[in-house]
């Protein structure tokens, strides 16, 4: 998948992989996030 100059909304979980995470991961292949949020679901 090809995300290069795509924006990037990124939902987390809490005892999962977190928001930041998964957001360093996507700029690293060239996406931009813009919204990046860490929930928890019970």
């Amino acid at each position: 998948m090809d995300l290069k100059g795509k924006k990037v909304i990124i939902i987390g979980e809490r005892d999962g992989v977190q928001g930041p995470s998964i957001a360093e991961c996507v700029k690293s292949v060239g996406a931009e996030p813009i919204m990046v949020e860490t929930m928890c679901y019970v």
